[in-house]
């Protein structure tokens, strides 16, 4: 997280001297200290504090109707250059096939 124990308590806060104890062991959590720091770090998951389970940061990316919203956007407007793609490569194709067949009739007659 990139905090200074002092930086982390006023954050959360706690006074200093106190975290202080309860990191080094000298004295015991406290559920105050533990409610500070995930009321004021909502990204801290409580099972990896609590237990030591998992991962400590929870993941950013949860999906919201906004999200939801912008990637179906984003998936629609993909798709539409795509098929814009196919149906120009598509009269491409069939102006190469006629370009072939006048060719191949002209190498007949001459």
């Amino acid at each position: 997280m990139g905090l200074s124990d002092r930086a982390f308590a006023l954050k959360c806060g706690i006074a200093q001297n106190t975290l202080s104890r309860q990191l080094s062991g000298a004295r015991e959590v406290s559920l105050t200290t533990i409610s500070a720091v995930l009321e004021n770090n909502p990204e801290i998951s409580a099972e990896w504090l609590l237990r030591g389970n998992g991962e400590m940061l929870l993941t950013s990316e949860q999906p919201t109707a906004s999200n939801e919203n912008d990637r179906l956007s984003k998936l629609i407007d993909t798709i539409a250059f795509q098929q814009d793609t196919i149906n120009n490569l598509q009269r491409r194709i069939k102006e190469l096939e006629a370009e072939l067949i006048i060719a191949n009739n002209e190498r007949k007659i001459g």
